[in-house]
């Protein structure tokens, strides 16, 4: 279920990433949820969402992290 906008995105998404690391997670979801249609490239027996939720996330990692003392998503230096 690729997404059509940040809007569309899951709320556990919106609610905690700035609207820039929310359009790397759009865009690496997308990308993810078409790189991963057939089961023989996902990892064991991850579905479609878990692959395409997985390659998102790390994505956002890579240019945000997540400061501990307040919870929010931060640019990386």
């Amino acid at each position: 279920m690729p997404y059509n906008s940040t809007a569309a995105l899951p709320a556990s998404v919106r609610d905690h990433l700035p609207p820039h690391a929310q359009q790397i997670f759009l865009k690496a979801f997308n990308s993810a949820w078409d790189e991963y249609a057939k089961p023989a490239k996902r990892e064991g027996t991850e579905s479609q969402e878990e692959a395409a939720f997985r390659v998102a996330w790390t994505a956002v990692k890579h240019e945000y992290r997540k400061d501990d003392a307040t919870g929010q998503w931060m640019p990386k230096a």
